[in-house]
């Protein structure tokens, strides 16, 4: 696959997430009730962006979680040596009854990822409202799961594919389309 685009860089993904960062204070209207959960990888890294965003704003932290979704997910991909699912551990230590979770992840795409989030997320409880934001929405659902906060709507072919780097795991924040 050869890089198509350039769509956001650094200074670009930081004006995106500090937009977020104030729609979901806006939103919620505070955030008492609210907790963050990125969804491994990258979107945990952008939930601990965003959270550190919101405390600057706010002056007072926001709960925050990680949530690997490999078993939920409907295509089972990743695999260990002895070809069983290669799972991280969930880190909520707050419990999600009555609270409004803020999914958190990096693309929304075909909504599978979402959705098993999603399911992962009902397992620890039963949550007054589960919203969801992302840094990209590319367009292409097959499950009918929106976007509550999004940083950048990119209308994207199926045959292209969106890389998100981020400076924790890639050494650069830079976001392109590779066709």
């Amino acid at each position: 696959m050869a890089e198509k685009a350039s769509i956001l860089d650094e200074q670009a993904m930081n004006r995106a997430l500090t937009r977020i960062a104030h729609e979901i204070i806006e939103r919620n209207k505070g955030i008492e009730e609210c907790i963050l959960v990125g969804i491994k990888t990258r979107g945990a890294f952008l939930a601990e962006r965003l959270a550190k965003k919101i405390e600057t704003i706010e002056g007072k932290a926001i709960k925050t979680g990680e949530l690997d979704i490999t078993l939920y997910r409907d295509d089972l991909s990743l695999k260990n040596d002895s070809n069983e699912p290669l799972v991280q551990q969930v880190d909520i230590t707050h419990d999600v009854t009555n609270k409004k979770v803020i999914l958190v992840d990096d693309v929304l795409y075909t909504g599978r990822t979402v959705r098993a989030a999603m399911d992962a997320v009902m397992d620890l409880g039963r949550p007054a409202q589960i919203q969801l934001a992302v840094l990209i929405d590319r367009g292409h659902r097959e499950l009918p799961i929106r976007a509550d906060y999004v940083g950048k709507n990119i209308p994207t072919s199926s045959n292209e594919r969106i890389v998100v780097k981020v400076i924790e795991t890639d050494e650069v924040d830079a976001v392109t389309i590779f066709e």
